[in-house]
């Protein structure tokens, strides 16, 4: 099992749980977690007894982003000198983004599960799985489109149609998990003492499939 320092991977039956664990930072994104979370996902691609993979955060919410605190106190790239590069942010996010999508691109269906936040980043990641159920008073959205920059991940489009997207990323507002379900965002929507429950129940069901079917229809799908 490899080791993480931004994440914890575990194998339980059939199911392996992959739990952000920066909790004192509402798991916001550093520069090491989204490697964790792709070599997080090869493993669990790669454990014969793995058939499905449900992505959770420690902690009070899912994700809160990108760790802007760390970024700011820490010389790093992505703090340019002006004239400002952008194909150097590009290179920087692109890679991320592609550690990120490794969700969607896994062999084995993933589950979102998400409590208290995802946002900015954090919605990235979560919409990079192929299914998300979010507590009814979770929150998603990606607040940076008011100023600048878009949703790397893309996903939005993908799940809610034109004019949803558009209504969320001009505005950079916030809906609940309840509105999210109800938009077609989250494949369902639940009373936060339920979400555990409900997330394991979906996981279970999903664990009954072969998985060269399940493999089979991501494929088709994607």
């Amino acid at each position: 099992m490899p080791r993480f320092s931004t994440l914890k991977l575990a194998v339980r039956g059939r199911i392996a749980t992959i739990t952000l664990n920066r909790p004192e930072r509402l798991n916001a994104i550093d520069d090491s977690m989204p490697g964790e979370i792709e070599a997080a996902v090869h493993a669990a691609n790669d454990d014969a007894r793995v058939h499905v993979i449900v992505l959770q955060g420690a902690g009070a919410a899912f994700c809160a982003g990108y760790d802007l605190k760390f970024y700011a106190e820490h010389a790093h790239a992505a703090n340019q000198p002006m004239p400002w590069q952008p194909m150097r942010d590009y290179r920087l996010m692109k890679k991320n983004t592609e550690q990120f999508m490794s969700l969607w691109k896994s062999h084995k269906p993933t589950i979102c599960k998400v409590h208290g936040y995802a946002v900015a980043g954090g919605s990235d990641i979560a919409l990079a799985c192929d299914l998300l159920v979010m507590a009814d008073d979770a929150k998603i959205g990606y607040m940076p489109a008011r100023v600048w920059g878009c949703p790397t991940t893309a996903m939005w489009v993908y799940r809610l149609g034109a004019m949803r997207a558009k209504r969320l990323l001009f505005t950079g507002d916030l809906i609940d998990g309840r509105t999210a379900a109800d938009w077609g965002l989250a494949t369902l929507a639940v009373p936060a003492a339920e979400l555990d429950a409900a997330t394991t129940q979906l996981a279970e069901r999903i664990a009954g499939v072969p998985t060269a079917q399940l493999m089979m229809h991501k494929l088709v799908i994607n």
